[in-house]
């Protein structure tokens, strides 16, 4: 069985760079300054991240395992700014490192959550 304390502490910090994440992408489009454009896009960047945000805090596995294929487009695109446009690294660095920081626990979440039982069939 999986440690619960464990898995709890992997789904506040799942929970936590999510909204973090959402901060960011909001953030960073806002500060070019407040159009329709920029507000459309910070929803459209924002919604594949409120999309799990309620599995996520009530401890689904499948939200889990699915917010791993959203969170990969994040990572694309901190590592396209960075590499297209080195004004933007102050945000594009950010960006790269809360999505891989997210995959990782989402992974290591799915790891310790997992049914050993059906392993050991």
């Amino acid at each position: 069985m999986a440690d619960n304390s464990l898995a709890r502490r992997f789904q506040f910090a799942a929970v936590s760079l999510d909204i973090a994440l959402i901060v960011l992408v909001v953030g960073w489009q806002l500060a070019s300054g407040l159009t329709a454009m920029r507000l459309m896009l910070a929803i459209v960047l924002a919604l594949p991240l409120l999309a799990p945000l309620r599995g996520l805090l009530q401890g689904n596995r499948r939200t889990f395992a699915w917010t791993t294929l959203c969170v990969i487009l994040y990572f694309v695109i901190g590592l396209t700014e960075a590499v297209a446009q080195p004004g933007n690294r102050i945000w594009s660095a950010p960006c790269l490192m809360l999505a891989l920081a997210l995959f990782v626990i989402l992974i290591a979440y799915l790891r310790v959550t997992r049914d050993v039982g059906l392993l050991a069939g």
